[in-house]
């Protein structure tokens, strides 16, 4: 399942840091060590991670590998976040509903209040 593990893999801010740089133009692991506070072993590493969920891909250019984002996973995402979203109300309605009931059953089991006399 192409969108629970790039939801995970972009469950790190460093992750979704780099991935969101890639989104705007692609870049070699030295150009986006350049704009993070980490080393460029590290930004290899996410980028790994990042791959490895199908949300990168690298291609080798001359003596560097640039990365840029896979339009398809992108998609993929989309489509994931898409259909969680078409069930949100719905879970959302029952989760009132279910609320409402246990309120309702609640005041039934509940002894009634003696009403108060006037105050003197």
């Amino acid at each position: 399942m192409v969108g629970g593990r790039a939801l995970e893999a972009l469950g790190d801010r460093t992750r979704r840091a780099i991935f969101e740089s890639l989104v705007a133009a692609p870049k070699p692991v030295r150009e986006l060590a350049e704009l993070l506070p980490v080393s460029r072993p590290a930004v290899s590493q996410h980028l790994k991670v990042l791959k490895e969920a199908g949300l990168v891909a690298d291609q080798p250019e001359g003596t560097r590998r640039v990365y840029r984002v896979q339009p398809a996973a992108i998609a993929a995402l989309r489509e994931y976040l898409d259909r969680m979203w078409d069930h949100a109300p719905a879970a959302f309605a029952a989760a009132v509903e279910q609320d409402a009931e246990a309120d309702t059953e609640q005041d039934a089991t509940q002894p009634a209040k003696p009403a108060e006399g006037p105050k003197s």
